[in-house]
């Protein structure tokens, strides 16, 4: 059955059913009020601990569509930091911990007109599967999480998320791996290794995998630091866009470099399609969005997986982020 159908009808014990079943973890807020929705916990743990089939069924009766629409655009809104441990926003460091709050910024989010669908690990994705927040979204696994944040194996990024087959089983559209490369690091062999693997695993299912280059270096004080300069970006995408025996089903997440002027020459290194990443934007957020709008304008770049600076905006307002941001394309 191809990605563009649907497929499944079996009821999902708990959450977000119709009126027949029993529980709802999700009450929303009445239209048009701009106030996330609230998730009840409890109810997701009931059903965690009663009904654990529910999540695989949730999977199985998702409706489906196309991972572009007829815009031929895509906006998807990515939270799968927390699994590699990067939980911080700003100067907040932990502002991604609490769940129930991340979980109803997504709800959120995902309602917003424009909104194609999420970026996250199988935990997140499961909460979202019960509470009925995928119904015809763009559902995209988070593969490799391995490579935590300042962890001295950092750069041996193993693929510790979603494998090809989870992501083929669950009927989810794409899945997504970060690609880090440090020259004097061995361990960005094995992830560039590894990483050539699973785009053939990939492309023998027919399944988009999003591949997210950086050339990396480590910083006096053994941190690492993402070369975002012109000539760093262009390496990284010729690197990334040549692994795997296929390119059919790779696409490129890039992020938009020091000098958004360079963007267009950077972008020339592939015909692979991209979409621009966003990081982490700090307070300047209309910043953000200026850069965002002129590389959106070249050829090859699709739209945008964004996920903190929307999520977790310095004023608090994520449906006017998350507008803004449907808005450039």
């Amino acid at each position: 059955m191809s990605p563009q159908q649907e497929s499944g009808t079996a009821a999902v014990p708990g959450i977000r059913q119709p009126p027949a079943a029993h529980g709802t973890a999700l009450r929303e807020s009445a239209p048009p009020s701009p106030a996330a929705p609230r998730v009840d916990v409890s109810e997701l743990v009931r059903v965690r601990t009663r009904h654990p089939e529910a999540v695989a069924e949730a999977a199985a009766r998702r409706g489906r569509r196309p991972l572009l629409g007829d815009t031929g655009r895509l906006m998807i809104v990515a939270a799968d930091h927390p699994a590699r441990g990067a939980l911080g926003v700003g100067d907040r460091a932990l502002a991604m911990a609490s769940r129930r709050d991340l979980l109803e910024r997504l709800c959120l989010a995902l309602s917003r007109p424009g909104v194609d669908g999420v970026l996250a690990t199988a935990d997140i994705l499961d909460d979202l599967l019960l509470l009925g927040a995928l119904d015809g979204k763009v559902v995209m696994g988070s593969m490799n999480r391995g490579g935590l944040q300042g962890a001295s194996f950092e750069l041996d990024d193993r693929f510790t998320g979603h494998r090809p087959r989870d992501i083929e089983r669950l009927r989810f559209d794409a899945g997504k791996l970060l690609l880090r490369i440090d020259y004097d690091d061995r361990g960005s062999l094995n992830t560039l290794e590894s990483t050539a693997r699973v785009i053939d695993e990939m492309a023998e299912r027919r399944i988009p995998v999003f591949v997210e280059p950086f050339i990396s270096r480590r910083t006096p004080g053994g941190g690492l630091r993402n070369d975002l300069g012109a000539e760093a970006v262009t390496r990284s995408i010729a690197i990334a866009s040549g692994l795997g025996g296929s390119s059919a089903y790779t696409w490129l997440k890039v992020p938009v470099t020091e000098n958004p002027d360079d963007m267009a020459r950077v972008m020339e290194t592939s015909t692979l399609p991209a979409v621009l990443l966003g990081g982490d934007v700090g307070r300047d957020q209309q910043g953000a969005y200026e850069k965002w709008r002129g590389a959106l304008r070249l050829p090859t770049v699709k739209g945008l997986v964004v996920g903190r600076s929307l999520l977790y905006p310095a004023d608090g307002d994520v449906a006017t982020a998350v507008d803004t941001a449907v808005g450039l394309l």
